[in-house]
């Protein structure tokens, strides 16, 4: 067992204290609980975290040479994950929510997960057991939309051959019938086999009425390789959960925003929820006539569309500016090419932000500059933890300077809190040595150009984003961020 240094962070959306404002918008809590059997450390901590981290944002680059299948990789090391839930004819389903991919699954009976020891063993989703297929599940087609898009766009004739649909029928399009073919997803560092079904899905409100979504699509997975939950896909694509909302309220689909209370894995700034927001309100007006203030205004940036992955939120990053001296990024991270590379997703299942290494070895040297100068270099905690530079000030209040994020369009710059990029914590909590302070840069080096070539650039990570309002904008294809006070966004989001 693990010692009470030891820290699991997970996220859950208790869709039990739902709450509508009208019927254009939805507001529901996150909720946050901590677990401290997982950890021996807060170097084990940091390692596992920024060891998933990294594997993530890898596997990016690797799926189109493994398999002829699309792969998405997701947040499978527990220590920053978001989950949701929703109940399916009367059974709970709890799931992970992944901006990066656009497909809703999760296993049912009877459920086969190999190596799924310890996967989610610090949380009450491993005890919920797999839910049964209702009776009014029925299979989605193989000449279905849907089906395709779960096949990687495959055609629907392809698909209802392996179906064996008979040639003839196929040739008379004929094949309804015929159940859409399992698929294979890859994540990080799990897989699984699904099929396709829709049935009505119950999001239950705080009123005693629920809300309905009729023929919901999801996939159904039997066999998982490390992967003991199931995800909710927000990304772009006709089978996220967005996506399938708009179907009901298009108002309701365009638009979705959450709100990251800063934690610093620390369980005591975790007592509020933070708010997840589906469709469009308008918070500005909302904040003057509940308190009489304005709060910051959005800073938007345009998605950048991606042909390779079009289920990521890809923008454009000019520079980043480390106090007063701005780097430019390199060309290949304000655009994507016709091979998908390039560009900056906007990731909420990745914790740590991820540059390629030009950027990333610009911006270490212009903090080592400024802050090497005067404090030591820690370098077996950067051993111990993965993240570089990290730096001791046994005495010292460390003189840390800010991190500007240039997002392309005219005035679309981040100031990032200090907190978000730069994680402080004492050292030698174990009782082998002298407890010291260490501070450690929370960016980190994602690769070469040449490694990242097929995949994203760069990744914004949720730790980056916390204290800030995300807005994905689908209707006007644009990403958009604004400092809040996230612990207290959801008591002004629900007064009259």
């Amino acid at each position: 067992m693990a010692t009470s240094y030891s820290l699991l962070l997970c996220f859950s959306l208790c869709f039990s204290h739902f709450f509508i404002s009208t019927s254009q918008t939805l507001f529901l809590p996150l909720t946050h609980s901590l677990s401290k059997t997982q950890f021996t450390s807060t170097h084990h901590l940091i390692k596992s975290t920024s060891t998933s981290s990294i594997t993530r944002f890898r596997r990016h680059h690797h799926q189109k040479n493994t398999h002829n299948h699309r792969q998405v990789s997701l947040p499978l090391s527990p220590g920053s994950d978001y989950t949701l839930s929703f109940t399916l004819d009367s059974q709970p389903i709890f799931l992970y929510l992944d901006t990066g991919s656009d497909l809703v699954w999760f296993p049912c009976q009877p459920f086969e997960c190999i190596l799924c020891e310890g996967k989610a063993e610090n949380t009450s989703l491993a005890s919920t057991p797999p839910p049964k297929l209702s009776k009014t599940a029925t299979p989605v087609s193989c000449k279905s939309s849907a089906c395709s898009a779960a096949h990687s766009n495959l055609p629907s004739s392809d698909l209802c051959a392996i179906s064996n649909c008979p040639l003839e029928s196929i040739e008379t399009s004929d094949c309804q019938k015929h159940s859409c073919p399992q698929f294979y997803y890859a994540y990080g560092d799990g897989s699984l086999i699904a099929r396709l079904y829709r049935d009505s899905i119950s999001l239950p409100l705080s009123n005693p009425t629920n809300l309905i979504v009729n023929n919901f699509t999801f996939g159904c997975a039997h066999t998982a390789l490390a992967e003991p939950i199931g995800v909710a896909g927000f990304g772009r694509g006709v089978l996220s959960l967005p996506a399938q909302l708009a179907t009901l309220s298009p108002q309701l689909g365009n638009q979705f925003s959450y709100c990251l209370v800063s934690h610093s894995f620390d369980s005591d700034r975790l007592r509020r929820p933070s708010p997840l927001i589906l469709g469009r309100y308008d918070h500005d007006e909302k904040e003057r006539r509940v308190n009489g203030v304005n709060k910051p205004r959005f800073v938007y940036t345009s998605m950048l569309d991606n042909l390779e992955h079009p289920y990521f939120y890809c923008v454009g990053l000019e520079g980043i500016s480390i106090g007063r001296k701005k780097i430019p990024a390199p060309g290949f991270l304000r655009k994507v090419d016709g091979e998908g590379s390039g560009g900056l997703v906007v990731d909420s299942g990745t914790t740590f932000t991820m540059l390629p290494a030009s950027l990333y070895g610009s911006v270490v040297a212009e903090f080592e500059n400024r802050v090497g100068r005067v404090n030591e270099r820690a370098r077996v905690i950067e051993e111990d933890t993965g993240l570089s530079p990290c730096y001791y000030f046994d005495n010292n209040v460390v003189n840390v300077p800010s991190v500007v994020l240039h997002f392309v369009g005219n005035g679309s710059s981040v100031v990032l809190p200090r907190r978000n990029y730069f994680y402080e914590f004492l050292d030698g909590g174990d009782g082998k040595g002298k407890k010291r302070k260490v501070g450690c840069l929370m960016l980190m080096n994602g690769g070469d150009e040449a490694e990242l070539s097929g995949g994203p650039g760069a990744t914004l990570g949720n730790y980056q984003q916390q204290g800030f309002e995300v807005v994905y904008d689908l209707e006007n294809k644009r990403v958009g961020f604004a400092r809040r006070q996230c612990a207290s966004l959801w008591e002004t989001l629900n007064r009259d």
